[in-house]
């Protein structure tokens, strides 16, 4: 068990929901925090209140993958290293294949995976000078099985899947380490914040979420599974069952997911 307490720690999508609340779970635990995300006066409100710990704030946008070379210098500045980074930025999606524009996918790529793997090859050679660090990436149950109007966000957090699984092989060696975190219903915004066949916000919320997981109490399992360098955590309720069901029994599945109030 390594202790995340007084650890020097990166969170992108740090100005709500998951991001906010690990920022306020670990300034409890007297880490060094650096948050980014679009929101300037968003993420100076979420400094305010972790009022006990050192918080910088790095905004930028995620699908700005072009600066990556920047963004991760300046964080590094920021301390004079980075133990954790968290990969939490990103945006849902709640539209049919047959009714999204191309354009709403190539931003769910650009964002969810681009802008994640962007700041982690840039990162990656600190790591491995260090001789430590640990990639925790935050993709989704729809990372590993599939939802009705999901389908550029699945694509996207299956894709991390498959290069975060890489990276942890590559460099095992160097003593970095990999987690990827993987929610299910949680209470946040991802649902009114999630993109619609023409790239507008859907602006409601849906039942499943407002009865989901309340996001401080995910935020102490992600910890955990970080602490315990856990490969994937699976988040939730029951929905989480879906992951057994995908490897087992798919049809089975496929047919419960169509039964289910999946907007």
């Amino acid at each position: 068990m390594n202790a995340i307490n007084g650890k020097i720690v990166w969170i992108t999508g740090a100005s709500s929901g998951i991001g906010e609340a690990l920022a306020y779970e670990l300034a409890r635990r007297n880490c060094k925090l650096i948050l980014s995300a679009r929101n300037i006066k968003a993420l100076e409100a979420v400094k305010l209140k972790c009022s006990t710990a050192e918080v910088v704030i790095l905004p930028f946008d995620l699908s700005d993958f072009d600066n990556a070379k920047n963004h991760v210098e300046n964080a590094i500045a920021a301390f004079g290293k980075i133990d954790i980074l968290v990969n939490n930025g990103g945006v849902s999606q709640r539209s049919l294949i047959a009714d999204t524009d191309f354009e709403v996918d190539k931003k769910l790529i650009e964002v969810d995976y681009l802008g994640t793997v962007a700041l982690t090859k840039v990162l990656l050679p600190h790591f491995i000078k260090n001789k430590k660090g640990h990639f925790v990436t935050v993709t989704s149950l729809m990372g590993k099985f599939g939802s009705p109007y999901r389908s550029g966000y699945c694509g996207a957090k299956h894709a991390l899947h498959g290069f975060f699984d890489v990276l942890r092989m590559e460099h095992q060696k160097d003593n970095i380490n990999v987690t990827l975190i993987c929610p299910g219903f949680i209470q946040t915004n991802v649902a009114i914040n999630a993109l619609t066949a023409d790239g507008s916000k859907q602006n409601t919320d849906d039942e499943a979420t407002l009865n989901g997981m309340p996001v401080a109490i995910f935020v102490k399992k992600l910890i955990k599974a970080v602490e315990s360098n856990t490969f994937e955590a699976y988040i939730g309720g029951k929905e989480v069952l879906g992951v057994y069901l995908k490897r087992f029994f798919p049809k089975l599945l496929h047919r419960f997911v169509l039964q289910s109030k999946v907007r």
